[in-house]
This record gives C-alpha cells, sequence and structure tokens, in this order.
C-alpha cells in the first residue's frame, strides 16, 4: 500500500486563479465549495503521469480527506506475468489487493470507496463494503463497451452492478451500465489538471514556438496515416508520444521525420502546448469518444485548439471563437493553412478557450466535486437506511 497524497501537488506560484472557484450550472455559474468534508479511501494506479493522481489532488484540494491505495504496487513485476495478469484481472496480485484494501478500510473507516479504472477489484470486495456500510463509486475514463476491445474488462464487468455509482464519459454508456445493472450513473467529462495545465507567462509568442502543426498522443485509429498524409501537405508536422508505438504505426521514414521529444508529461507536455502553434486533438472513434481529455487540457494550458469536430466539442467551445474543428483530412488541411500564419486569430481564439475553460469549469475541482455531491446523496440514503433497519449507530462510515 501507498499512501502517496499530493506528490509535490505543485502551485501556480500561488493560489489558482479565482475564476477556478465556480462551476458550469446551466448558463450560470455556481462555486465549487464543498459543504463538508469527506473521509474516502481512492484506489487507483497512481503516478505521476496518470489523470488519476490529479484526480486525488482535486479531492484534496477540495478538503477531503483521502487514504490511497496504489494498484501500481500489486502488479507483477515480470513482464509476462504482467500481461497475463492484466488480460485475465486474475492471479495473487488481485488477492492481496482486495485483502489490502479491505484492511485499508477498516483501518481507516470511510465514508467511501473510490476506485479509478480499478479492473482487479471483485464483487465480493465490494459487497463486503456494502455490509460494511461503506458506499462506492467506480470512475472510468474508458469505455468498456467499446469497438476497440481493450483486454482486462472481466472482473470489472462483473462488478457493475455491485458499486453504488458509476462515473462515465459517453451518453451511450449510461444505457449500458443500466443494461448490467448499475444502481446508479452520472456523466462527468474528462478535465485539465490547473496544477499542470495552466497558460504561458504574458507575452508568450510565435518566437517561442517551435512546433508547427503538433501531435501528443497514441496512434489510434488512422491519426498515423492522417499526420503522415499533413507532412506530404507541405505542413511541418511534430508527433510525440510512445515511441514504439508510432514507429509501428508511422513505418521507419515517417517516423524519422515526424517524431521528436519522447513521451511528454507534466511540465514537458504543458510546454509542448505551449510552443506549438497548433495543437491538434483527435477523438478515439473506435472508444465511441465524444469530446477528449487533450481538448481541455490544451484549452487550460492556453493552446490554439483543433479539435475534431463533435457535438461534445461544439457543446463545450463556441466554433472559430473559443476553438477551430474539423471534418476529414481535407477540411483540417484547409483549417491549417487557415490559421497558421495567422498568429493574432490563433492568440485570440486560444485566449477565449482558455477563459471558457476556466469559467465553466472544464477542470478537475468541478468535475470531481460534482461526483462527490452525488456520492453525498447516496451515502446519506445509505445511512438513513441503516438507520431505519439498526436504529442508532456509529459504524462504519459514519465518522
Amino acid at each position: 500500500m501507498v499512501g502517496m497524497s499530493r506528490m509535490g501537488a505543485n502551485s501556480l506560484g500561488g493560489e489558482l486563479d479565482a475564476s477556478l472557484g465556480h462551476c458550469r450550472a446551466g448558463s450560470e455559474a455556481e462555486p465549487c465549495a464543498e459543504s463538508g468534508s469527506m473521509k474516502i479511501v481512492y484506489a487507483s494506479g497512481l503516478s505521476a503521469n496518470d489523470s488519476s493522481l490529479y484526480r486525488l489532488w482535486a479531492l484534496e484540494r477540495l478538503g477531503h480527506r483521502v487514504a490511497p491505495l496504489n494498484a501500481y504496487e500489486y502488479v507483477p513485476r515480470n513482464a509476462l506475468l504482467r500481461k497475463v495478469a492484466f488480460r485475465l484481472a486474475a492471479g495473487p496480485w488481485v488477492e492481496r489487493l482486495n485483502r489490502d484494501l479491505l484492511r485499508l478500510v477498516e483501518r481507516e473507516r470511510p465514508d467511501l470507496v473510490w476506485t479509478d479504472k480499478l479492473l482487479g477489484m471483485q464483487p465480493k470486495t465490494l459487497a463486503k463494503l456494502r455490509e460494511m456500510g461503506v458506499a462506492t463509486v467506480s470512475y472510468m475514463i474508458d469505455n468498456p463497451f467499446g469497438a476497440r476491445q481493450d483486454p482486462g474488462w472481466r472482473l470489472y464487468m462483473k462488478n457493475i452492478p455491485y458499486y453504488d455509482l458509476h462515473v462515465v464519459q459517453r451518453d451511450a454508456n449510461i444505457a449500458d451500465y443500466r443494461a448490467r445493472g448499475a444502481r446508479d450513473t452520472i456523466k462527468i467529462q474528462t478535465a485539465y489538471e490547473p496544477t499542470i495545465h495552466f497558460p504561458p507567462a504574458a507575452g508568450w509568442s510565435d518566437a517561442q514556438r517551435n512546433r508547427e502543426v503538433s501531435f501528443v498522443g497514441t496512434p489510434y485509429d488512422d491519426r498515423a496515416e492522417t499526420l503522415a498524409w499533413l507532412a506530404g501537405q507541405g505542413f511541418a508536422v511534430t508527433i510525440s508520444g510512445n515511441g514504439r508505438q508510432w514507429k509501428r504505426a508511422l513505418g521507419a521514414g515517417d517516423f524519422s521525420r515526424l517524431y521528436r521529444e519522447g513521451e511528454l508529461y507534466g511540465q514537458q507536455y504543458r510546454e509542448a502546448i505551449w510552443r506549438s502553434k497548433i495543437n491538434l486533438s483527435f477523438l478515439t472513434w473506435a472508444n465511441g469518444d465524444e469530446f477528449v481529455h487533450k481538448s481541455f487540457e490544451i484549452a487550460g494550458c492556453g493552446g490554439f485548439l483543433l479539435a475534431e469536430r463533435s457535438e461534445g466539442h461544439r457543446q463545450r467551445f463556441i466554433e472559430d471563437e473559443e476553438a477551430v474543428f474539423f471534418t476529414g483530412r481535407a477540411d483540417l488541411a484547409a483549417k491549417i493553412a487557415r490559421y497558421l500564419p495567422d498568429e493574432a486569430a490563433r492568440e485570440r481564439i486560444a485566449a477565449a478557450g482558455c477563459a471558457r475553460a476556466r469559467r465553466d469549469g472544464y477542470y478537475n475541482d468541478c468535475q470531481v466535486g460534482s461526483i462527490v455531491e452525488r456520492m453525498r446523496e447516496i451515502v446519506a440514503r445509505m445511512n438513513a437506511a441503516r438507520g431505519a433497519r439498526s436504529g442508532p449507530h456509529s459504524g462504519l462510515g459514519a465518522q
């Protein structure tokens, strides 16, 4: 087990901008302030490169007491065993993780257990937590029902009826989860982390931007072919991400021409956005995406966002005012040709997109806060039902 709290959660050299204290509620903004502290056991893979850690930070910033369990400490060290364990979600590591989670709950006596893409959770553990009076929430950024058919979902699918709340990213997943017996679901968009993703200092300009058309990410769908095609149209394309994946997707020639700087996280990722004239953001169609994490991170960093057009993106940014969208390669090339030489337009749109992301709460504190408010209702109902059955008590979840 690990007590990984904050990991030096960073700051902006001072308090977060005051505009980060408001969320969207219809057409109005409401405070993100919490009405009281909760105690939360937070179980996930936690490292400096995982957005799950950012959500843990947000819970702490909102005033909650968080006891973490790092799932990475339960993964086999042997590469072959690790691959088998991941695909099957079975083995001694799963048993040990579930045993230690229950021990942590018994020690900490939390209001709720929050799991973040924890594929090794067992149904019997969730049933035991319910018996103990502890509420449970599963945050899932990926799509277990998507066409991509990633491995590792065996246990997770069995767990769906046992969680008190599922947090999902897609409208279609609401029906998917309900069909599998989910007790409750809430749709929350992905978000940027304000201590990591923030704009450069005033005066930043194209003089500091050495990436013309930039993409940082993975080669899902036909991204490699599209980026190579753009380069063939004469655009200066720069790709960063997992080198092995991109070399396989691009081929040796295009990889040598287009790939730079390796995998980028944290400060390096933020600065790559700052150094890019145009930041590309693709939907993962095989995952059924309506919007993507990267779009909010680019906006949070004050970067010029050129994203694949979708209803989800259009609902969150005014097209050609707060972000620019494209459909298909010809439209993508036309938008690049339009905006690449126009620094003033890019600066204006990037600033408006950043302001929108802050004003409407496209950052972790507001998105995580919405989940906690739903969980408060669930905890209150569980406590009331338990009280009606057994009278006054002072068990788990009531500390």
